[in-house]
């Protein structure tokens, strides 16, 4: 049988164990948890650090504390964040890949308490929030602060030049969107955030009507549910638009405050209710069709970690970008099946007449935006690209139709 180690034995085992230990923890004390100020001594920490590190220290009795490993182990970082999303809705799904890719590359040091929106603020009122510190962080999309400028929509909902989401999210790592991103945020509105974007969103569809929509003339008088540019895009081609949050649309929907409208893809619609409330669905638009998910981080919550820390929030976005676009591609699809064949619904193509109007009230809508000098910086940045980057893909992608139409033949016809 085995015995336990006598009291000479295992004291001097404490003794070494929390020499190392305590050793360890003041080197991530300082090297970690000092404010990054040089005019600061390394030993000064600052309120908000001590709290949000979660450091414990103090002295503990070598002989015969056997809970000393328990009482020495570091506390996880918490971190506060909200999303933009009810509960229910499958961006919360996402939202939680992010979250379970964190918490496992950090070992345990990040905790992210993940929150639905209204949980502290509502679900427009996230960048504000994040701003304060009231969150550090959350899960969003750039066209929910729209009301702070109009450019925030370039970052997801702005004139489609020809490139799809995932052309635009290169843009923003590789073509100088990021740069133009902190100019707005940090110089033009003095923001104090740091924003990092992920998963590139299928093309969201024109969206639910009670009755078919087949030209321009038809969408005369539909008041009409959208966000961002998307809402001047389609004021201009004569809707009345309300920009809601995605938990009031089919609500509003039913009192009779909008009699169209749109959000984002097949699995919310479904999740939303949608197909109680209208039974046309449209799929493919030009008013949002490059959008991605918002990523926002207080700055001075940010700033405060340490560097390993500050990567792993970073680069965690990239890789839940790729979780969701399989999550979203096997949701997504299934639930389209779903509306059709279980909800009676019926699936259209919008068609290429209203198509070619959107593009119209595009280039109006473009003329007018090119008056201030940032947006207009931002357009030219992005038109470059797009006319380099877009031709390579459309020169280099093979017709995925006609291979389609060769396998599944009749399918497309909808």
């Amino acid at each position: 049988m085995h015995s336990w180690p006598n009291s000479q034995t295992l004291d001097p085992l404490w003794d070494h164990f929390l020499r190392l230990e305590t050793a360890k923890k003041l080197k991530f004390w300082e090297e970690n948890m000092a404010r990054k100020d040089k005019n600061v001594d390394p030993a000064q920490v600052s309120r908000r650090s001590f709290i949000s590190k979660g450091a414990v220290f103090g002295g503990v009795a070598a002989t015969g504390a056997l809970a000393a490993p328990t009482v020495l182990a570091q506390a996880p970082l918490v971190v506060k964040m909200q999303t933009s999303w009810p509960a229910s809705d499958i961006w919360m799904d996402f939202a939680r890949q992010y979250v379970e890719r964190v918490e496992a590359m950090s070992g345990g040091r990040l905790k992210i308490d993940l929150l639905p929106a209204g949980a502290v603020v509502g679900a427009f009122q996230v960048m504000d929030a994040v701003h304060d510190g009231v969150l550090d962080a959350a899960h969003t999309v750039p066209v929910y602060w729209y009301g702070k400028s109009k450019a925030a929509s370039f970052f997801g909902t702005g004139p489609v030049f020809g490139g799809s989401a995932t052309t635009m999210l290169s843009w923003f790592y590789a073509g100088g969107g990021q740069d133009l991103y902190r100019e707005l945020t940090q110089d033009i509105l003095g923001l104090n955030v740091y924003g990092f974007m992920g998963f590139p969103m299928p093309a969201q569809p024109f969206g639910w009507f009670k009755g078919e929509v087949n030209t321009a003339a038809d969408l005369q008088g539909f008041k009409y549910r959208t966000v961002g540019l998307a809402a001047d895009l389609l004021q201009s081609m004569g809707m009345s638009v309300a920009q809601l949050p995605g938990g009031e649309i089919v609500p509003a929907m039913e009192r009779g405050v909008i009699d169209a409208f749109e959000f984002n893809n097949p699995s919310s619609d479904l999740r939303f209710g949608s197909p109680d409330v209208a039974k046309n669905y449209y799929l493919s638009s030009y008013h949002q069709a490059s959008e991605s998910f918002e990523f926002l981080f207080n700055k001075d919550f940010f700033d405060d970690l340490a560097p390993d820390l500050q990567a792993i929030l970073k680069h965690s976005v990239e890789a839940a970008s790729t979780s969701n676009t399989a999550l979203a591609m096997e949701n997504y699809s299934s639930d389209l099946q779903r509306i059709q064949n279980e909800f009676g619904v019926t699936v259209h193509r919008t068609s290429k007449e209203i198509l070619a109007a959107q593009l119209t009230a595009w280039d109006g809508l473009i003329t007018e935006l090119e008056k201030d000098e940032y947006m207009k910086r931002v357009m030219d940045s992005q038109r470059a690209w797009v006319e380099r980057v877009t031709y390579y893909e459309l020169m280099n992608a093979p017709d995925y139709a006609l291979a389609y139409e060769h396998y599944f033949p009749g399918k497309l016809k909808v």
